[in-house]
């Protein structure tokens, strides 16, 4: 039998991404619902744990499970390379026909997984679980919603609300994605720009199994400005709309200078301080986005990994995997 032969034998039909950092409590929980899942669907499948700069003993665990099965592998990175890099380093180093990406929490709930499986071999490139209902605070889901508002608004392609990337993606898909060369890859969008179909399943996202959420409001600010500047051209001519919007206001405020005479003029300093703050505000919100975009173009620029890795195990030894 041939090398190439003996790939095909060998590889996987699905490979289940799983990101993790710090998730001590969850890594044996969720590997044995994954492989429950996939078993019942008859899938030759392996499972790729990638651990972003975990303090605890999370590589440690996931070791040991790679020593008692050859199905489960591990990619250890030199340090923590945030939330988009880490996942999709994962994806691309992914040999399945078909790729699933979750977490290693339970929130994006394994038992989804057969019927991924299923959808997929029925044809649909991608399926994506999206979540119904989550407990969230108040404060968490307006700025959730006012990300989506603006992805609508300014975004090149929709963005599918509640979908986090929790799903499977064929290879073509994985493929595609591959050559966007994103340096701040933003998936679920990306899903979206490729222009595959794309099928979801509403399933209601339950709380943590175990373990403290890795995110804070200043995390997921970060995300969904990176999500929002690297999904969005449009951005760069949102200051002309704000141009506008602002030129009226000045008209107004000259009527108002005009017709002091009229009434009391001491309101028009307050409202010259409060117009000049809000637009102090809006040049540097603008500015901000905008250097993220710059930045995406400088990091295109460089061509540097996703992530850089500390070690495997139980991947191939001759396979160089995605750098």
């Amino acid at each position: 039998m041939s090398h190439n032969d003996r790939e095909l034998v060998s590889a996987p039909e699905v490979t289940v991404c799983i990101a993790c950092r710090n998730e001590e409590q969850n890594v044996e929980a969720i590997a044995a619902a994954v492989i429950a899942e996939m078993e019942s669907v008859a899938a030759r499948f392996d499972i790729i744990f990638i651990d972003n700069e975990s303090n605890d003993r999370t590589v440690e665990i996931v070791k040991q499970m790679c020593a008692l099965d050859p199905r489960i592998k591990l990619i250890v990175n030199t340090r923590n390379f945030g939330q988009m890099r880490s996942p999709t380093h994962a994806i691309y180093a992914a040999q399945g026909s078909g790729v699933i990406s979750m977490c290693a929490d339970f929130q994006d709930s394994p038992a989804l997984l057969s019927e991924f499986v299923r959808r997929w071999r029925a044809g649909t490139p991608i399926v994506l679980g999206v979540r119904k209902v989550e407990q969230n605070s108040v404060l968490l889901k307006f700025f959730r919603n006012l990300s989506y508002s603006l992805q609508r608004r300014f975004g090149d392609y929709p963005v599918i609300p509640n979908a986090t990337g929790f799903g499977i993606y064929d290879r073509r898909v994985v493929n595609a994605l591959k050559r966007l060369n994103e340096p701040e890859p933003f998936v679920r969008g990306m899903l979206v720009e490729t222009g595959y179909r794309i099928e979801t399943i509403p399933f209601d996202r339950p709380p943590r199994a175990g373990g403290r959420s890795k995110n804070n409001f200043f995390t997921l600010l970060d995300f969904a400005l990176n999500g929002l500047a690297g999904s969005s051209r449009g951005l760069l001519r949102a200051p002309l709309y704000v141009a506008f919007l602002f030129g009226l206001i000045t008209l107004v405020c000259l009527a108002g200078a005009v017709l002091s005479p009229l009434w009391d003029g001491s309101w028009q300093f307050w409202l010259f301080a409060a117009l000049l703050e809000g637009q102090m505000t809006l040049m540097f919100l603008f500015f901000g986005l905008l250097g993220v975009q710059i930045g995406l173009i400088s990091e295109r620029t460089r061509n540097q990994p996703l992530v850089l890795e500390r070690e495997r195990v139980n991947f191939p030894s001759d396979y160089a995997g995605e750098g």
